[in-house]
């Protein structure tokens, strides 16, 4: 993602602590006006946000809050609404052969724009287990305590 004109709106940090993450796949999203100009502002929040897989082949994202624009009027989107991602049928076709695998879901892990577009980068993740969350943590308190030592 760090390509000339990318600018990141929001990033699921937690994603990559809670799943280990396998594929990573870019898709546009289809927005309303007052929902660009939020993302704009940095009105959003990844948290419990997933993607499904409907019967039609569209992939939507669920749960992603984008706040009201500041300046909008009676007009403005619902926050949480149902929004539609947009992949080629190539890429879908591969996304549902890998969901149906055991434990295998779609996580939205960051949005950016790209060139004035707002793009979602989605997973394929694995839930981590408790005491892989456990490893996780230990691993990044040894390397911390080496930066300390080192510098």
């Amino acid at each position: 993602m760090a390509n000339v004109g990318t600018k990141l709106i929001a990033d699921n940090r937690r994603a990559r602590f809670e799943y280990e993450l396998l594929e990573r796949f870019e898709a546009g999203i289809v927005l309303e006006g007052t929902e660009v100009k939020s993302l704009r502002e940095g009105k959003l929040n990844l948290g419990d946000s997933y993607c499904v897989i409907e019967r039609d082949g569209s992939v939507y994202l669920k749960d992603a809050h984008i706040s009201p624009y500041s300046h909008g009027t009676h007009a403005n989107h619902d926050p949480l609404r149902t929004r539609k991602l947009l992949l080629n049928r190539a890429e879908i076709r591969r996304l549902i052969q890998r969901v149906r695998e055991k434990g295998l879901t779609l996580i939205p892990t960051r949005v950016y724009l790209k060139h004035g577009w707002v793009k979602v980068e989605i997973a394929l993740a694995r839930g981590r287990k408790k005491y892989d969350k456990r490893e996780k943590i230990k691993e990044r308190d040894v390397e911390r305590d080496t930066q300390r030592h080192l510098a």
